[in-house]
Formats: C-alpha cells, sequence, structure tokens
C-alpha cells in the first residue's frame, strides 16, 4: 500500500495537541551518543578518570563495574536499580538477594562518580547512565584500549527494586546452556550474545561456593591439575556468607579483559557449569572456537554485545528520574 503524506495543517495540528498534553503522548527517547555533551560536557571524562584511578589501585574494581552492569540490566532494565539502599518501606532491594549479596560489589564506586558528577553538574547525569559509562570504561581500560566504544545515555533511574525479581531472571552458575540462552531471549538477546558476554569471565575473582558443589564435589569436566589447585584453595563446603574466599577466573591474564577466556573453555579450564556449557552445542562451541582463534574477532563483537545488553529495557524522556544519591530514590 502506497504511504499518504500528512497535509501540513494536520502536521500542524499534531504538534499543536503534543504542546498541550506537554508531550506526555511520547515518553520514550532513543538513547544517544553524547547524551551530556551539553547538559554536562565532563560527565564522561569524570567517569573515565575516576574508573581508570580505581582499576589502578585494584584491576577488580573494573571487573565488578561490568558485572554491576550485567546484574543491573537484567532486572528491571538498565535503570540502576540495583543500587538501591533498603528501606523501612523497601526493606529487601536487589542488592540484599542472593545473587547479588554478599558477592556484587563497587556500589562504594558508583558513590564516589556520583559524587564528583553531582559537583560537577547538579541533578543532570543518571545513576543508570554512570553504571553504563563505568562498565565501558572498565572494558577499554581492563583490554589495554582494545575494547574501546562510545556508550549512548540517555537512561533515566528506576523507582523499583525487589530481592525477589533478580532471583527470576539472574540464572546461577550452575546452569546448563538451555537455561542459559531462555535467559537471554527473554531479555532480547541472543546466543552468540551469551557467548560473546560470557567472555567477561576472562578477568575478575569468584566465590568457591559458586563452583565447588558441581564443579569439585561431583564428576565434571573441569581439568584435573586445575581442580587439583582450586581444591587446595576453596573448602569442600564453601557457602555464600560462610567461609568462602575467592580465587582468580582466569589464571593465565587474571587483570586482562582478553580472549583467553575461550582458550580456557577449550581446554577445560574455567570455573562453573555455566562456561563449560558452552562446549554443549555445535553451535556455541563454534563460536568458542572463532573467539580464541581468531585475533580481534571477539573484541569486536563483545563492544556490540556490551552495548546491546546496556540498552535493555531503559527509562528515558518522561520515565523515572534522576537520583541524587544511587542509593536512594528522590522524594519530592
Amino acid at each position: 500500500m502506497a504511504a499518504v503524506a500528512a497535509k501540513p495543517h494536520v502536521l500542524v495540528a499534531c504538534a499543536v495537541l503534543l504542546l498541550a498534553v506537554g508531550c506526555q503522548a511520547s515518553p520514550f527517547w532513543p538513547l544517544e551518543i553524547g547524551y551530556y555533551h551539553d547538559k554536562c560536557p565532563q560527565a564522561e571524562a569524570v567517569v573515565k578518570g575516576v574508573m581508570e584511578k580505581a582499576i589502578s589501585q585494584n584491576p577488580g574494581n573494573g571487573a565488578a563495574m561490568i558485572r554491576m552492569l550485567f546484574h543491573d540490566c537484567f532486572v528491571e532494565g538498565c535503570d540502576a536499580s540495583v543500587l538501591l539502599d533498603p528501606t523501612p518501606f523497601s526493606p529487601t532491594p536487589e542488592k540484599l538477594s542472593p545473587p547479588n549479596d554478599p558477592t556484587l560489589r563497587g556500589f562504594e564506586l558508583i558513590d564516589a562518580i556520583k559524587d564528583a558528577l553531582e559537583a560537577a553538574c547538579p541533578g543532570v547525569v543518571s545513576c543508570a547512565d554512570i553504571v553504563a559509562f563505568a562498565a565501558r570504561d572498565a572494558s577499554c581500560i581492563l583490554s589495554r584500549g582494545k575494547v574501546n566504544f562510545q556508550m549512548p545515555s540517555g537512561r533515566r533511574d528506576g523507582t523499583f527494586s525487589n530481592a525477589s525479581e533478580p532471583l527470576k531472571f539472574l540464572v546461577p552458575p550452575t546452569s546448563n546452556l538451555s537455561d542459559l540462552v531462555a535467559s537471554f531471549v527473554i531479555k532480547g538477546l541472543n546466543t552468540e550474545d551469551l557467548v560473546v558476554l560470557s567472555g567477561a569471565h576472562t578477568i575478575g575473582r569468584s566465590h568457591c561456593s559458586s563452583f565447588v558443589s558441581d564443579r569439585l564435589n561431583t564428576p565434571s569436566d573441569i581439568n584435573g591439575g586445575l581442580a587439583a589447585f582450586l581444591r587446595g584453595q576453596c573448602p569442600a563446603d564453601a557457602t555464600p556468607g560462610g567461609n568462602d574466599p575467592t580465587v582468580m577466573q582466569d589464571v593465565v591474564t587474571p587483570n586482562k579483559l582478553d580472549r583467553q577466556y575461550y582458550k580456557n573453555v577449550l581446554s577445560h579450564t574455567v570455573l562453573f557449569t555455566s562456561d563449560a556449557a558452552l562446549m554443549t552445542s555445535a553451535e556455541t562451541a563454534r563460536m568458542v572456537v572463532e573467539n580464541a582463534k581468531i585475533p580481534g574477532w571477539w573484541e569486536d563483537k563483545f563492544q556490540k554485545a556490551m552495548v546491546k545488553m546496556a540498552g535493555i529495557e531503559v527509562k528515558t524522556g518522561y520515565q523515572g528520574q534522576i537520583r541524587k544519591n544511587c542509593g536512594a530514590i528522590n522524594h519530592y
């Protein structure tokens, strides 16, 4: 059917109508690269400066930011709901949910960035955008510049956070491939996004409780040498919040975001069942091999997947708010 062009007087009438209702007819605005160019020109530089210092002090701070973006975006969308503290009216927010407590870290780093931005541009930069920028900068710094991309912004902060929600959307590291794929598909991501974003397991540390029961205490495909090393580091009864040491996820290049993870998957030297699961289908196994063997292949796909993940169910326009304090909802 041929498109019908609107007549000029109709377009004017529509514009007047939108003004009359305060543009509420379209509350959603797309994210933009350079969103703060005029509103807060130094915003992204401030985030990068804090991240550079934090990662120089402890590379684990970078890994924490990448993980925080994932844990935020998969629950209520990328709206900083994971940052909200408990209150008498909301005593059990996301950060107290088992997938986040006590292992998710970096909240104080986000607060430091927010404080710096509030001093420079009060009430302008959302906590959700801070999380996205911090994860972007961490990726660039830890990859020695090989993962280097622009992050669209304009997200607004949510006002709802409940500990029951992460349990619905953040599948545990004991998951099989079908559960992993399903958890990504429901958020608009595909199997390749799963394989590519799993590569972030090349940095950071893991608590022993995340893999002891299904990888060390029961038969698994884990490399015998790695298993022996891990048994020397981890108590057989490691439990969250109890006797639960941490170990490097990648012992080869532990502080570098690179394709070593995929080589580890191929050599059965990964920690989680969810890592090993990438070899349980021909499709995902092929992707693992490509990422392991082809220089630059994974880095290019990772930056695209990060932008895609950072766009999950975002709040923009007149949705949400710009929190003054990332741990608390504004009360006007």
